[in-house]
């Protein structure tokens, strides 16, 4: 009788459309997501935001699983010249509104991209993009101010938007839909700010149709929480699954755990502009006179320091994989002939030796104690293996809102507070050099270099090979100039890779997810299981 009646209760869930844990009920996908989305405006750049947007609109060109770039709504593209790049639009694509995607359309985004104001936004991907203009409804001739090769992989980041719409619409009619058209798979139906944001599917898509009627974004910032509404059955999906949780979701036999590491870039910014350093002292608490981070061979003791292998597997639970350069393997601008970076305290102290710091020096570093996962942890971690070879390290790990105002307190022509910070980077475009120009790369704020670089390093030789190579058209030329590059700020330690933080989802055991570098919780990327 008793299992007469959980058959009968069972069946009763089924016909009544009630999902039981662990089962994705009809055509609704429910995902939890960490971070909340804030806008519906393409043309602002908050990587939750593009998250949820890139399924509403969509760019000339879009990425695949590492980032590189592939035909989107440009079916192909010819190179004219050095300077100008001709793109052949597909045919038959409609906006949600059932207007023609014309060359009009793509000349208004890009545009209204470059002119985009606020705190954040994508025009530093167009910077070298002069004029834009229509040979006829489906081909776009784009000229550049010098040799472009990665634009490509820069319009990625530029959704296209229906000129008609948004033409003087404002946040209020993105928001509200009116003028969030595009030609994306899904439409936008409904935000609730705080709350969650509504998709349905579009019928009249150009791809192949999604299996998804509606999708629902809701936002549980909570770790727990969010782990909880997986495994009771509330949602769906869920990203940023911290490594501490990894077994509560591994354990149930109803859910399934993916993870794979991700373009996001944990590492240490080193103070190698200035002649004194603030958090950098003697033995006897006293300011230095010099800053002993400039020697790069100080520098290369503080990664000889470092066991990124430990700090992976046990300050991040296993949530992490050691890095030796900016980009993971995979992704454009990535060595693999770079060694490992070696974990050697002997070394370590050896340098610190024939450096002139014999007995080592005073260091305070800053970090994030709360941006993700381990890494106030891990920031405590590193100190302890600094103090090791004699750097005696002090950690303050701030909230992500002190840390950032106090990060770029300097303002855009000082330096910026900190004498050693840790921080995480990860490029949109998936470009490796991208992320040096904005890391590493001689400061610069008129041509727009530097915007990140918190160490205000500066090597000459450093900056040629940058420059070399974002403009090298020759494909094998460039991956050569991008490569030295690459090994010449890890050879001089313009800063301090520890390690790529990894993706991880959980899910109904009845779904798949194909893991995306950038991290993102795509439902075009969320299938059923066969």
């Amino acid at each position: 009788m008793r299992q007469l009646l959980k058959c009968l209760a069972v069946l009763l869930s089924v016909m009544l459309g009630a999902a039981l844990p662990g089962t994705v009920m009809g055509q609704t996908l429910r995902i939890g997501m960490k971070a909340a989305v804030d806008g519906s405006d393409p043309h602002q750049s908050y990587s939750p935001n593009r998250n949820v947007q890139m399924q509403v609109y969509e760019s000339l060109t879009f990425q695949n699983d590492t980032l590189h770039p592939v035909p989107g709504l440009a079916e192909s593209w010819t190179v004219v010249n050095p300077t100008t790049w001709e793109f052949l639009l597909r045919p038959g694509v409609k906006f949600h509104d059932g207007s023609p995607l014309t060359s009009a359309d793509v000349i208004f985004s890009i545009r209204r991209a470059q002119e985009a104001t606020g705190l954040r936004t994508y025009a530093p991907s167009l910077r070298d993009v002069t004029s834009i203009e229509a040979v006829d409804d489906r081909r776009v001739r784009i000229t550049t101010s010098r040799p472009a090769p990665f634009l490509t992989a820069y319009l990625a980041s530029v959704m296209i938007v229906s000129a008609k719409a948004a033409n003087n619409a404002g946040e209020e009619q993105f928001n509200g839909g009116s003028a969030a058209i595009g030609t994306g798979p899904y439409r936008w139906v409904k935000f609730n700010r705080g709350a969650d944001v509504q998709l349905t599917r579009n019928p009249d898509y150009w791809g192949k149709a999604e299996p998804w009627e509606k999708v629902i974004y809701r936002f549980i910032p909570n770790d727990s929480a969010r782990v909880a509404a997986l495994l009771s059955g509330d949602v769906d999906v869920i990203d940023a699954v911290p490594p501490g949780l990894y077994n509560s979701v591994r354990e149930n036999e109803r859910m399934r755990l993916v993870t794979d590491v991700s373009a996001f870039n944990n590492y240490l910014y080193i103070d190698s502009g200035r002649a004194v350093s603030p958090y950098v002292t003697g033995l006897d608490g006293k300011p230095l006179t010099t800053n002993p981070l400039q020697d790069v061979r100080v520098r290369r003791a503080v990664s000889l320091a470092l066991n990124r292998k430990g700090l992976s597997e046990r300050a991040m639970e296993g949530g992490a994989t050691p890095s030796n350069q900016i980009a993971p393997p995979g992704f454009i601008g990535y060595d693999s002939n770079l060694p490992e970076l070696a974990y050697d305290p002997r070394e370590a102290r050896r340098l610190l030796e024939a450096a002139g710091y014999p007995q080592g020096f005073n260091l305070t570093i800053h970090c994030t104690g709360d941006r993700f996962a381990g890494d106030g942890r891990t920031c405590q971690a590193m100190g302890q293996m600094f103090t090791a070879v004699g750097i005696r390290t002090t950690v303050e790990a701030l909230p992500s809102s002190v840390f950032f105002r106090r990060a770029q307190s300097g303002g855009a022509d000082k330096s910026p507070e900190f004498s050693v910070s840790a921080s995480m980077f990860a490029t949109t475009s998936g470009v490796a050099l991208e992320g040096m120009t904005s890391i590493v790369r001689t400061f610069d704020a008129k041509a727009g270099y530097g915007a990140s670089n918190r160490g205000r390093y500066s090597d000459a030789e450093l900056d040629r090979l940058i420059a070399a190579a974002e403009t090298e058209m020759d494909d094998a030329k460039r991956e050569e100039a991008m490569k030295a590059a690459v090994g010449r700020s890890m050879d001089q330690m313009a800063i301090i890779p520890v390690f790529f933080v990894r993706g991880a989802w959980g899910m109904s055991r009845d779904l798949t997810l194909t893991a995306r570098g950038d991290q993102y919780t795509m439902a075009t990327s969320i299938r059923r299981a066969e």
